[in-house]
């Protein structure tokens, strides 16, 4: 009788420590708020293209520089008070345009976000590390995608309701919808904060240069290239798949921008699913058969010209591409157990290689005059990771 009750205090302890790390990537999903915020503030203040588009550039462009440095604060700090701090710059990020609307607020609070956002992906994940067996990990950190993507899924929908609704959300209109997830990452705060989690402390403080020199090492070079393509992929996906179906169907933008959803519907639903298949499957049998579909997504995106074709090929980089960066996330920390800080820096560093995807999908597809071009280069980020699949390590 005492090792059962043993046993449901052990997993009852578990849940309570599991619940705010969870609600920590919900609190991640807040980035992707920029998209639907930059086009209400372009409409709001009468910007540009080319100044509302500074919006999402700045949010990625702290990724290059915040995360390395994340690492080694771990190092000084621990991963939970990182998280912490984490929080707290995405809930002033939150705040700050509730005092005011004008260009260079929402420029201060969009790099807040991004700020913010660069050192939770850095440290968030790490820290599941200390609640997760090896072999469980990719599972989790899957689900926490899964997770995080609801909030990129209700950030549109609360602005739309918030904007349109006969009461507005604080009488902020949309802007409400900062007022929400602010409320959000401050109860993140409080619920991570009063949860006792044990963390192994690192060997010794590292410098930039020790960090940076971590991608000497084959396999973790390998898998910062893993990250560019998969983050390169599902940017090219989301801005391209809207291109293709105007450019073969001669749709307008307001029907063919339903194909972004339909990537996302079943890069959710993969996520989904993954955190159940993970448990059940190996890593690099799932992940093999991942790349596969995105392949096989990216040749009908290649030669198909109807709607329900392509809407199924898409579909497919999607599904495909939801547990890429758990998988590799997963297999660069194990690979390095000393460096888990360091290793995550580098790993989130990676992802901003979605300004380098996008910027040569655009050549390409200027060149040959259609975005067959961009698929080819989407294309050649799925072939790395088909190389890739045969270098994924064994987890027990």
């Amino acid at each position: 009788m005492s090792n059962t009750q043993s046993l449901v205090n052990t997993r009852r302890d578990f849940i309570m420590q599991i619940l705010p790390v969870m609600l920590c990537f919900f609190a991640m999903g807040f980035v992707d708020l920029v998209g639907t915020a930059s086009n209400y503030v372009q409409k709001d203040l009468a910007l540009t293209d080319s100044q509302a588009n500074l919006f999402p550039s700045l949010v990625f462009f702290w990724f290059l520089i915040f995360s390395v440095p994340t690492g080694m604060l771990m190092n000084r700090i621990g991963r939970k008070n990182t998280v912490l701090i984490s929080l707290v710059v995405t809930a002033a990020s939150l705040v700050v345009p509730v005092f005011g609307d004008g260009y260079m607020v929402m420029l201060l609070s969009f790099s807040l976000l991004g700020i913010g956002n660069a050192i939770m992906q850095t440290s968030l994940n790490p820290l599941v590390t200390n609640l997760i067996s090896e072999s469980k990990l990719a599972s989790t950190l899957t689900f926490g995608q899964f997770v995080k993507a609801i909030a990129s899924f209700l950030a549109p929908l609360i602005a739309a309701w918030g904007a349109t609704s006969a009461m507005p959300t604080f009488g902020l209109g949309w802007k409400g919808l900062f007022v929400i997830y602010a409320i959000v990452s401050f109860l993140s705060v409080v619920m991570l904060a009063a949860t006792p989690i044990e963390e192994e402390r690192p060997d010794k403080a590292s410098g930039v240069g020790e960090c940076i020199r971590l991608l000497g090492r084959s396999f973790i070079f390998l898998c910062f290239l893993g990250i560019m393509c998969h983050v390169g992929i599902d940017v090219g996906t989301n801005t391209t798949a809207p291109k293709i179906v105007m450019e073969r169907l001669a749709l307008p933008l307001e029907e063919a921008g339903f194909a972004t959803s339909v990537y996302f519907i079943f890069r959710t639903a993969g996520c989904f699913l993954g955190a159940f298949i993970l448990r059940r499957m190996s890593p690099r049998l799932f992940f093999g058969v991942s790349v596969v579909m995105m392949f096989a997504g990216m040749l009908i995106l290649f030669v198909c010209d109807t709607l329900t074709m392509l809407y199924v090929g898409i579909g497919l980089i999607g599904f495909g591409n939801s547990n890429v960066f758990s998988i590799i996330f997963s297999q660069a920390l194990m690979n390095s157990p000393k460096e888990k800080n360091e290793v995550s820096g580098l790993m989130i560093m990676g992802l901003f290689g979605v300004t380098v995807f996008p910027l040569a999908m655009g050549l390409a597809a200027d060149a040959i005059g259609c975005q067959a071009g961009a698929v080819a280069v989407m294309t050649v980020g799925v072939a790395y990771l088909m190389y890739y699949t045969t270098r994924i390590k064994k987890i027990s």
